[in-house]
């Protein structure tokens, strides 16, 4: 829970899972601050945590201008975007660093970017997008020299040796496995990372949770995939639905999901997504809306095995006795949502008031 005494702490470790879930105001120097702020660290005694950036100016303090608290964490800088942009429309074009460099930017600084980022550096996210290309082309019966020279690759043997380092297989026995595309997205609550299959999301994610790299292993086995960077459609309709979800002006999405599981564990993610916008349910509810009363661990657990974040609404589900209790973005992230969405949809002039829907 977001008590006083764990805020602070948090402050000082700078804990980056915090992040958009309150703001310092420091009433010694008259400043707000990000829970990740590197400046030095006031007393308990001269602070007071506030939900939201406008509230602290409402109190009359000014941002830091050291962590910029009215910026949006982890926002991608707009030169890497159009990289971004272009490669998605064109995947066989390719930015050498002369071609950086004539753009006006440096190619370390952009270099730093992406392994910070994405882990990868912008040479081999540039790659990734290519065999993404020539994969797709595969998949929809493009010989193989097709499908290398239009993705960008200037022989054959290059293009093999590449492809089979990333997938696995020669790219002529590639027809029979499945790509998932994977991307960076960054929200008010931290950085997040969605992947989508042709059939829709198939993971939206934090990227601090724990359990992440465990989920990829997971879907990548279920859907016989490998999961590369690339553009995919899906990516644009979330990208956009999670923006009016944060403005306070979507409570359901249509963006289509695909989330292989058990049948029961399906049923408990469809039964998820009926619970009502700004309203909370709880594990034993959920278990006798499906007719097993006595199943609430089996619910508790299906329910921890959502792979997809605020749109299947896992975060709307508590103990009996009220308590929050567990959730995979954090405790904090869940009491964050909850108290976000009760308020948009308290509002009259909302579109997610009454219904909950739009």
């Amino acid at each position: 829970m977001l008590t006083r005494e764990r805020m602070y702490q948090a402050i000082l470790e700078k804990d980056s899972t915090f992040e958009g879930t309150f703001f310092t105001a420091v009433k010694t120097t008259g400043i707000f601050c990000r829970p990740t702020c590197t400046a030095r660290k006031p007393k308990p005694e001269n602070v007071e945590f506030v939900t939201t950036a406008k509230e602290a100016i409402q109190k009359g303090y000014r941002p830091c201008k050291v962590c910029r608290p009215l910026e949006k964490s982890g926002e991608t800088p707009a030169p890497i975007r159009e990289l971004m942009d272009a490669l998605a429309a064109d995947p066989s074009k390719k930015f050498r660093d002369e071609e950086l460099v004539r753009l006006g930017l440096e190619p370390s600084a952009i270099r730093r970017w992406f392994l910070k980022n994405h882990g990868i550096t912008f040479h081999a996210y540039q790659r990734m997008f290519r065999l993404n290309s020539a994969f797709r082309h595969l998949r929809d019966g493009a010989p193989v020299t097709d499908a290398a020279f239009e993705s960008g690759y200037d022989s054959l043997s290059g293009f093999a040796d590449s492809f089979k380092s990333v997938f696995g297989v020669a790219p002529s026995n590639s027809r029979h496995r499945n790509l998932i595309n994977i991307e960076r997205l960054e929200t008010p609550l931290g950085t997040m990372f969605a992947c989508a299959a042709d059939a829709g999301i198939c993971l939206l994610e934090f990227s601090d949770r724990k359990m992440l790299e465990t989920e990829l292993k997971d879907i990548a086995r279920l859907h016989n995939a490998e999961i590369i960077p690339g553009h995919n459609p899906h990516f644009d309709i979330l990208r956009l639905q999670l923006g009016e979800y944060f403005e306070g002006k979507r409570s359901a999405f249509t963006v289509p999901l695909f989330m292989p599981g058990t049948p029961f564990q399906q049923q408990v993610w469809e039964l998820l997504q009926t619970v009502p916008y700004g309203t909370t349910s709880t594990y034993k509810r959920q278990a006798s809306a499906l007719g097993m009363p006595a199943a609430i661990r089996a619910v508790a657990r299906a329910n921890g095995m959502n792979r997809i974040s605020i749109l299947v609404p896992c975060h709307r589900i508590i103990s009996e006795d009220g308590q929050l209790t567990g959730y995979g973005g954090g405790v904090h992230r869940k009491q964050w949502l909850l108290g976000f969405e009760k308020r948009a949809a308290a509002k009259p002039d909302s579109p997610c008031a009454e219904t909950g829907h739009i």
